[in-house]
């Protein structure tokens, strides 16, 4: 078969070809994975193994290069490499390499693949690939607290006022290009921009718990948690199961979340009392409230200002967005684990004066409160108790 195209000439090629198919000899699978003949600079930088291009690294995949290799061996045994005598098949860790790189920096797969020497539609393929392998691979990264750090979490919180609290809860939206495979109309969000709702929780180190992501930019992020198994997990009493704490009035609390106005008091949501000219006591809870559960906005802020992807407009498969914004809440856990230095150069880019602003400004849109006349007796009790706790 190595004689199919050689200086006989071109045109004998259909006629060795055929002839070898009738002599029995089948051509192989194509590949799924291939390299074109052309090399990709943003990958040749990457792969020379030189300290001196750590920060070249960094600024392009974010993440060190121990990591990176850490990441790219458990992904491994999830990827498909198909082996042929005609193409060389790409190496897992150029795979990683561009799906992470696109993530990172949310160019189009155009421009992306390019880079790469790799074509579009296996880009495409390479970022969903990746994404299944890291959620494969890392199936309880992003999960909720239990043993020795659950205690850490919540003398934390105690410390700042809310005992046995176990984490903030808040939306965010990712902004997408109009839908192509999905009803439009239903993300048309009230920006009057086509979005998808991420619901997270975080603890104070901002490490993500938990994850709930599809529902479309137009539904309230009071209707997001109902639909969530957070919800019905809470509401049976599978979450939130410490021991007792005992508050001023008779009150006592497991365990709950912090959110914002957005969503109803619960006896495991714990939000703020409201209004504008809230003054006292009152108005220092809310303060005091407000200002704590702030780590899940810095959360999303960090999130979007490094994975770039999911913090501006970009088209994408409605199918696949959720596993990809996952994957990266999962990234995000293994940076902190491993003490990653968080570099706010990340955040920062030029406006259109030239001037240097963060990218992660703005990102959250102010709640749109839900009435709070349905809040049960028992929810509204723990917020009094909390409050006076506080106060004493």
């Amino acid at each position: 078969m190595a004689d199919v195209c050689t200086s006989s000439g071109l045109s004998d090629a259909p006629f060795l070809l055929s002839n070898a198919i009738v002599a029995g000899v089948l051509l192989r699978d194509s590949p799924r994975w291939w390299m074109k003949r052309r090399t990709g600079g943003t990958w040749r930088d990457l792969d020379i193994v030189d300290d001196a291009m750590d920060e070249y690294f960094h600024d392009k995949l974010r993440m060190s290069r121990a990591i990176f290799g850490d990441i790219v061996a458990a992904c491994s045994p999830f990827i498909d490499r198909r082996l042929t005598h005609y193409r060389e098949p790409l190496q897992t860790d150029l795979i990683v390499a561009f799906a992470l790189y696109r993530l990172a920096t949310g160019e189009t797969f155009e421009n992306a693949s390019s880079s790469f020497g790799i074509g579009r539609s296996f880009g495409v393929t390479a970022v969903m690939d990746v994404a299944n392998a890291i959620l494969a691979a890392y199936p309880d990264k992003v999960a909720m607290l239990s043993g020795r750090r659950l205690l850490q979490v919540t003398r934390a919180f105690g410390a700042k006022g809310f005992p046995n609290c176990f984490g903030a809860i808040d939306c965010t939206h990712v902004y997408v290009d109009k839908p192509a495979n999905a009803p439009s109309e239903n993300y048309f969000d009230r920006k009057h921009q086509f979005s998808v709702v991420a619901q997270v929780v975080v603890d104070l180190d901002m490490r993500i718990l938990d994850v709930f992501m599809g529902h479309p930019g137009s539904v309230h992020d009071q209707q997001v948690l109902r639909n969530s198994s957070l919800f019905r997990r809470a509401d049976v009493g599978e979450l939130f199961v410490s021991e007792l704490v005992l508050l001023p009035g008779g009150v006592s609390t497991t365990e709950y979340l912090l959110g914002d106005n957005g969503y109803s008091p619960r006896t495991w949501m714990v939000v703020p009392y409201g209004g504008t000219d809230q003054a006292g006591d009152i108005g220092l809870f809310d303060t005091r409230q407000k200002t704590t559960r702030g780590v899940v906005e810095r959360a999303f802020g960090r999130l979007k200002g490094i994975w770039r992807l999911f913090l501006r407009h970009h088209k994408t498969n409605m199918d696949n967005l959720p596993q990809q914004f996952l994957a990266v809440c999962i990234i995000h856990n293994l940076l902190l684990e491993a003490g990653i230095p968080f570099d706010n150069s990340v955040l920062l880019e030029p406006d259109e004066n030239g001037n240097l602003v963060r990218v992660d400004l703005g990102l959250q849109d102010p709640p749109r409160p839900v009435s709070q006349s349905g809040a049960t007796d028992a929810a509204v009790a723990l917020r009094d108790g909390l409050r006076v706790r506080m106060m004493n």
